[in-house]
């Protein structure tokens, strides 16, 4: 097993769209051959267009073991529409805070503390640049992504339906971390 400390943590680049397109289409079969605790669907989300998507927005942060990357992550200052609906610990604008998105480990780096790797770097990274603090989003059922949020000191501020009913996913919970 690997430790956290072979992680290299780094901004994306171009070069990487290609291996991350990879990442999410074997993360969605490995999620459908099991228990796809997030709900994500190949084809549907994640997919290439989140990862350009966070390169455009200068957001999208890959975690490297031994030269392969074996997460991801995006730290955008843009929140999901009902984010507005409910009442936050901080009280600031979003050029203060940043939302976590399209947390993704590689199904052969599971269980060696990538996810953890990824957001402690995220508090880490948000701290140094002096923002206030940081939310997230997580389907209700997702207890391996709760107990890593809660266990990084995220704390639960509302459950909420972001518009993903169709796929079966009705209720999200909303976390915050004050920084």
């Amino acid at each position: 097993m690997m430790k956290q400390e072979n992680v290299l943590i780094e901004k994306g680049n171009i070069n990487d769209l290609d291996e991350l397109e990879t990442l999410y289409n074997e993360l969605n079969d490995a999620l459908a051959a099991g228990i796809n605790y997030p709900g994500w669907l190949r084809g549907v989300y994640p997919v290439r267009e989140n990862a350009e998507e966070g390169l455009k927005e200068d957001c999208l942060y890959v975690a490297r073991c031994n030269g392969k990357i074996a997460g991801t992550i995006k730290l955008s200052h843009k929140p999901e529409e009902a984010y507005h609906t409910v009442s936050w610990k901080s009280e600031d604008d979003y050029e203060r805070i940043v939302v976590v998105h399209t947390l993704a480990v590689h199904p052969k780096f599971r269980g060696c503390g990538i996810g953890k790797a990824l957001m402690d770097f995220s508090i880490d990274h948000c701290k140094k640049a002096g923002l206030r603090s940081i939310r997230l989003d997580v389907y209700e059922k997702n207890m391996p992504a709760i107990k890593l949020y809660e266990s990084s000191g995220f704390e639960y501020i509302a459950t909420v339906d972001l518009g993903y009913g169709e796929y079966g996913l009705d209720w999200f919970k909303l976390y915050e971390r004050l920084l």
